[in-house]
């Protein structure tokens, strides 16, 4: 059995992924709603897909212009998305790889 300092050290807290960090995403795949504590007490929830046991933010924006993009053409089976920016100044780009 490992000791405090042992598990201590190999300690990380669980991140989520974002969904621009996968190079396909499969259009049917489950989307699940994660809520989460700040450090303040408040929650707030997030829309996560998981892949391969990790689990990956998909922001509002990603759903919005996929969904536009699902209208058009509703036989999309995969994409991929882009980032660029960071913080409130993030941008996310949906690419359809068919």
């Amino acid at each position: 059995m490992p000791t405090l300092n042992e598990e201590a050290m190999g300690y990380e807290p669980p991140q989520t992924k974002n969904i621009a960090d996968l190079e396909v995403v499969r259009t049917d795949v489950e989307v699940e709603t994660k809520e989460f504590n700040k450090e303040d007490g408040s929650t707030f929830t997030v829309k996560v897909i998981n892949v391969d046991g990790s689990d990956y933010r998909v922001p509002t924006s990603v759903l919005k212009t996929l969904k536009a993009m699902l209208e058009e053409k509703p036989t999309l089976k995969t994409f991929k998305v882009k980032k660029s920016g960071e913080g409130l100044k993030t941008e996310y780009t949906v690419i359809p790889l068919e």
